[in-house]
């Protein structure tokens, strides 16, 4: 029970209360430990326009949340996860993540994780229960100089400016920040796996494990973001999930890997064989349908189109394959019972409840329609000629407005408020520089 976390935790001196913006970003208040039953059992109120602001944490110009209705506030209540602790704040404190309600108790539509919950009900009423991980990936960054570095090595000091794909020697170098990492992630519930170092110098991934509750896995996205980036701080460097920190290495990416169970407990893409049933097909035809429109979820910043150029193992076209990491879908081999869906086209700069939500509801949408997919490719994605994926910012604002697929899987009030935020920030970002985009997201995203 929430009550009891702080029984058994007595050293715990302030609670921060928070919920995800339309952008990821954690809003809410500092209360003081003696004030928590309150907002254990009231709730707490700020306004509905908190969870549409934009990337500067601006009010949206002409918003209907702000001056037209009044900046009327809403209802935060704990979710069903209760408090988790805060293992990068120096005093001993614990976040209790909170989402929005209105006055009557109806879910506040424009909340992303209630975006979520809706998509899983969805699920819920056809008797199917999504399963879902994901990978994250992260660089580790000296941004104390005008140009971004890689840190130098905790166990040399020298700074290493190759790729070390799987190089057990950089996860050594690193080891006292992996181990209070994976002490953390224990400590907050988060079902953190296998570490790999990656492409880039200094980048990393971390792949958290598969569950069949959807909403916990993308609170676990969500709070490990917040983790890997508070923690790198108190060991004397950055850690972004930015697209692209770097113009000439890797980008992060955050791919998606999730199944379908029925009421029984069966995976419904497992049919036996190596290509997997008829509902998979049926998922892959949804996500296909749904990825133009899903765009400005799964790249939804000034910097995310950097990461998606032809050749840099981030996909440009819209394609499905078997085991090959060239196309938007992949359908990883392995044990029938595990067949699954990965889905490669976000980066780590992403909303976890937006893309989940925006992911889950497109395959969703394919198996109500029967939807049949084209043929998977084989070989090269890069070098064929396939339907390409938005590839700027504006384009995915204009194809999320328009997208009939993206109006089936969110509700209006949040596809009103979300390409409002964006179209601001578009806007203002005109004015800046590379350099300014990269000081403004290399911490936020």
């Amino acid at each position: 029970m929430t009550d009891d976390y702080l029984l058994e935790h007595p050293e715990v001196r302030s609670i921060r209360v928070a919920a995800a913006d339309l952008n990821g970003q954690p809003r809410g208040k500092r209360i003081p430990r003696r004030y928590a039953d309150k907002a254990i059992t009231e709730g707490t109120r700020f306004p509905f326009s908190v969870l549409n602001l934009d990337i500067w944490g601006e009010d949206i110009d002409d918003s209907p949340l702000v001056f037209a209705a009044g900046d009327p506030d809403g209802i935060l209540k704990p979710t069903e996860r209760g408090f988790v602790p805060m293992p990068w704040i120096d005093a001993p404190t614990a976040l209790l993540p909170i989402w929005m309600f209105h006055e009557d108790g109806r879910p506040f539509a424009g909340d992303p994780r209630q975006a979520l919950a809706r998509v899983v009900e969805r699920y819920t009423a056809r008797g199917l229960t999504p399963v879902v991980a994901t990978e994250m990936e992260f660089y580790l960054i000296d941004d104390r100089g005008k140009e971004l570095r890689v840190p130098p090595s905790p166990r040399s000091g020298k700074r290493r400016h190759q790729a070390e794909i799987l190089a057990l020697r950089q996860l050594d170098a690193w080891d006292a920040f992996f181990t209070a990492l994976y002490d953390a992630c224990e400590a907050m519930d988060i079902p953190a796996d296998t570490t790999i170092s990656e492409a880039g110098p200094g980048q990393f991934e971390i792949n958290l494990m598969h569950q069949s509750d959807a909403l916990k896995a993308a609170d676990d996205a969500w709070f490990f973001k917040l983790l890997v980036s508070g923690l790198a701080r108190r060991h004397g460097f950055a850690a972004s999930f930015m697209a692209k920190p770097y113009p000439e290495y890797s980008g992060n990416g955050l791919h998606t890997h999730f199944s379908i169970l029925d009421a029984e407990g069966r995976n419904i893409f497992d049919d036996g064989t190596p290509q997997g049933s008829a509902a998979l097909r049926h998922a892959v035809a949804g996500c296909l349908a749904a990825m133009p429109g899903s765009m400005l979820i799964l790249a939804p910043h000034a910097t995310s189109y950097d990461r998606l150029v032809p050749g840099a193992h981030a996909p440009t076209g819209i394609a499905w394959a078997y085991e090959n990491r060239t196309t938007a879908l992949r359908i990883p081999s392995g044990s029938p019972a595990a067949r699954r869906i990965e889905h490669r086209v976000a980066g780590g700069d992403i909303n976890p409840y937006l893309l989940i939500t925006a992911i889950l509801g497109a395959a969703l949408n394919g198996i109500e329609d029967a939807a049949e997919p084209p043929p998977p490719i084989t070989g090269n994605a890069y070098q064929q000629a396939l339907p390409q994926l938005p590839d700027s910012w504006a384009a995915a604002v204009d194809a999320f407005a328009t997208s009939p697929e993206i109006a089936r899987i969110f509700a209006p009030e949040l596809i009103t408020n979300f390409l409002a935020t964006k179209r601001q920030e578009l806007h203002y970002m005109a004015g800046l520089g590379p350099e300014e985009q990269t000081e403004l997201y290399l911490d936020i995203v």
